[in-house]
């Protein structure tokens, strides 16, 4: 199989879109805000759950105030949750900031970098298709925009042209029912 064969393109074009497709889906597994949280959630308890254990081989009675922290901070998390209730979308914005953070102070794995350039090299073809995709989409919309736009304008003007004729019979009727009753107040004998 050769470069110029058609179905050779077409069948490396269609490899590049599946594995496209899986480091997609991969990276929007790893990026996604409810796993990074579940992710980062079972750190934070691992680590706290090694520095009790550092804890209460030196003292006992520093166990419990772990313990006695770990209640209160379920306390409040449960506080928050009530209160949070009211406002999910400004839960949500805050989670994603602390997920963002986190993931920001963890640096990235190996793998994740592999994953991450080869997302971008596989992506990059697709990119300049889509740009000449867009690029080409915008040249055919222009005219019919264009000819949308002149067809408003003239359906404005020969509105505002309506207008105008209408308001100045309407002023010339007034006119003339004014000179009539100028007229009739004038003339003697009158009843007014």
């Amino acid at each position: 199989m050769t470069m110029n064969d058609p179905d050779a393109i077409r069948q490396d074009i269609e490899e590049t879109r599946a594995e496209l497709g899986r480091d997609v889906d991969a990276l929007s597994d790893k990026v996604n805000p409810s796993k990074m949280v579940h992710r980062q959630t079972s750190k934070v308890r691992g680590a706290m759950h090694r520095a009790r254990e550092r804890v209460m081989g030196v003292a006992s009675d520093a166990g419990d105030t772990a313990s006695d922290m770990a209640e209160n901070v379920g306390d409040v998390a449960h506080d928050a949750v009530e209160k949070a209730k009211g406002n999910p979308l400004a839960v949500g914005l805050i989670a994603f900031g602390v997920g963002w953070l986190a993931a920001s102070l963890i640096p990235a794995t190996d793998a994740e970098k592999k994953m991450a350039a080869s997302l971008k090299e596989a992506a990059q073809p697709l990119m300049h298709e889509v740009t000449d995709v867009a690029k080409e989409m915008g040249e055919h919309l222009k005219e019919p925009a264009q000819e949308s736009l002149d067809a408003v304008k003239q359906r404005a003007t020969e509105g505002m042209d309506a207008v105008k004729s209408e308001a100045g019979m309407a002023a010339d009727d007034v006119k003339q029912e004014a000179q009539r009753a100028t007229q009739t107040m004038k003339e003697p004998g009158q009843p007014l």
